[in-house]
């Protein structure tokens, strides 16, 4: 298995009340944040970049390859938590929202899936990728709620508190052997 695992949260998006989340694309500013947060990926030397097939995440990737000069792939399975029947929910209003999914695990408190379904979910998803490309650095361009779910899962810091920390975009590093976030860079 690969020794690190770079996860990307996508960039900022340009939000849009009149849709589903799962198909906003990139704000201008975003694009400029994912321009920045293609060259600080550069210094990692990726070989494989993998992206949700969500709009924003693969405008992120799009942007990291071209910088990298590597090609994407998308995935099925590492898309966000599925969400797209929810009302669009102000600031405060969506992040108690988000802190209630991460402390009820097994219950259905927000959207369509409970917070142990999305994480098994992408944990599969990230699984696979891994097993295909045991030799490459991988990044995966994704969401922030199924990245927390994961580096939590992995490394047992608590959900709410990674979700609380990425920005967008930002980077999150984790060593597999040995399971500890090595750190989370955020990009402005």
């Amino acid at each position: 298995m690969n020794r690190s695992l770079i996860l990307v949260k996508h960039s900022l998006p340009e939000v849009r009340k009149d849709l589903p989340a799962r198909e906003w694309t990139l704000s201008e500013e975003g694009r400029a944040r994912a321009e920045r947060l293609a060259e600080v990926i550069k210094t990692h030397g990726i070989d494989f970049l993998a992206a949700s097939a969500e709009p924003k995440a693969m405008e992120t990737a799009r942007i990291i390859a071209e910088k990298c000069g590597v090609n994407f792939e998308v995935f099925e399975g590492l898309h966000e938590h599925e969400r797209s029947t929810s009302p669009y929910l102000h600031k405060s209003e969506f992040e108690a929202a988000v802190n209630k999914f991460f402390e009820k695990p097994d219950s259905l408190v927000f959207g369509n899936e409970t917070a142990n379904q999305a994480s098994e979910r992408f944990s599969n998803a990230i699984y696979s990728i891994l097993s295909m490309h045991k030799n490459s650095k991988i990044a995966i361009v994704a969401h922030g709620t199924v990245i927390s779910l994961f580096v939590a899962r992995l490394t047992g810091q608590p959900g709410f508190q990674v979700w609380t920390e990425l920005g967008l975009p930002s980077l999150v590093i984790l060593d597999l052997q040995s399971n500890v976030l090595i750190g989370i860079e955020n990009i402005l």
